[in-house]
């Protein structure tokens, strides 16, 4: 029982001479002190009961009911209950990350249907079985297009999310790989691994695709896809999967994917599940494909992302599946009219909206970005992320209505 013992004051500061420190506090002085949570101020002692009430009070005080019209990767979507009641289940709510070959035939099962409808919506042949984020399967999708061309050079649109460009750079930087940011697409593209673009893009443009000599990867918004064509004509699709049934929990968790032509399973990285028949002849599953280090390829692995996102990927996949395919495609319906309603609107106030086509996203200009924001707060409005001065990017969903629609132009 020894190593479940509390430390003692001689251990502590033994452990902290170790690392040069002289006391606790010394462990946290990179935090700025601003984002540091103070003391909560209770009197010693309280019973269980009281200091429950006490932090019931306390958290009061937060304000959680503004209506919201954030978007720039997080989305506020509607999320059937149901979800909640089946992913917090026991059988699939753990600590211990499912990833291994003897994976029960129930998380199996989620990996392959969710498999199969994001190939459904990307029109693609190959899907893994969720990423960390929309941010890591971009990165991974440029190792994995400098794999198949064995060029070291790539393409990045400019249009990107600024998060994913920022990952992107260490993943370039890390692998020697040579990485330009473009705002016009090069006429000449043969001796670079691989284009990437955002469809919608981060500003919520609608962009014609074109074919170029190399490798095409997209990210896409994955919502859009019920009433957008899917990019078929890409080589390999990417996004986030926040949008299918996952709360926006102030930024995270999140999940990602990547999808292929079939052509490229073999460098696809993480895990894919497979279905086949067992020997009384009854559907089975299986990991099929697992191109990691920690199996048998080693230095020759496709990636080292250690895990799927294996809850969240459960979301999505119990999200799409309560939806059917006429709920998806009304709810991405809805976000679009919405938005276009907003933007309607503010250009009869008098507020130019930037973009030409768009989905559920678009950026106007303004007088003064940082004033317009802050009276909607006041008003119990989150009316967009600030770009720059004069420049906001709202977003709306089906989760706003007509009604909030009304109060963000009453209130600005």
């Amino acid at each position: 029982m020894k190593n479940f013992l509390v430390h003692t004051d001689e251990v502590k500061l033994k452990m902290l001479e170790s690392i040069n420190a002289t006391d606790i506090e010394d462990l946290f002085k990179q935090i700025p002190q601003k984002a540091r949570m103070g003391k909560l101020g209770f009197e010693n002692p309280l019973s269980e009961m009281e200091v429950q009430k006490r932090i019931k009070s306390l958290a009061k005080k937060n304000n959680t009911d503004y209506i919201t019209f954030l978007g720039a990767g997080t989305y506020n979507k509607f999320i059937p209950a149901c979800i909640s009641q089946v992913a917090n289940r026991f059988e699939f709510l753990t600590a211990y990350t499912p990833y291994q070959p003897e994976i029960s035939q129930g998380t199996l099962q989620v990996m392959y249907e969710f498999q199969t409808m994001i190939c459904r919506l990307t029109g693609m042949d190959i899907s893994n079985a969720t990423m960390y984020d929309g941010a890591s399967a971009c990165a991974e999708a440029i190792l994995m297009a400098v794999r198949i061309s064995k060029k070291d050079r790539v393409l990045v649109s400019d249009k990107l999310n600024p998060e994913y460009i920022d990952v992107i750079k260490t993943y370039c930087h890390a692998n020697e790989i040579e990485l330009k940011i473009f705002d016009k697409l090069p006429e000449q593209t043969s001796d670079y691994a691989c284009v990437l673009v955002q469809n919608p893009d981060f500003y919520g443009e609608i962009r014609e695709l074109k074919k170029p000599d190399c490798l095409l990867v997209v990210c896409v918004d994955i919502s859009s896809l019920g009433i957008l064509k899917p990019p078929s004509d890409a080589d390999i699709v990417v996004g986030d999967i926040q949008p299918l049934g996952i709360p926006m929990s102030f930024g995270g968790p999140h999940a990602g994917f990547i999808a292929c032509k079939e052509k490229f399973m073999r460098q696809i990285p993480g895990r894919l599940a497979g279905r086949t028949i067992d020997a009384d002849g009854k559907p089975a599953y299986c990991l099929t494909i697992q191109t990691r280090e920690q199996h048998i390829k080693r230095e020759k692995a496709t990636s080292n992302i250690c895990s799927n996102q294996a809850l969240i990927g459960l979301c999505a996949t119990l999200y799409l599946t309560v939806m059917g395919e006429n709920g998806f495609r009304q709810a991405s319906y809805l976000s679009a009219k919405m938005a276009h309603l907003l933007s309607d609107k503010l250009t009869k106030k008098g507020i130019k909206t930037l973009n030409k086509q768009f989905y559920n996203e678009f950026v106007i200009e303004v007088e003064n970005a940082e004033k317009m924001l802050l009276k909607l707060k006041e008003n119990g409005i989150i009316g967009g992320l600030k770009l720059d001065d004069n420049k906001i990017l709202i977003a709306a969903t089906e989760i706003n209505t007509e009604k909030d629609i009304e109060n963000y132009i009453k209130n600005i």
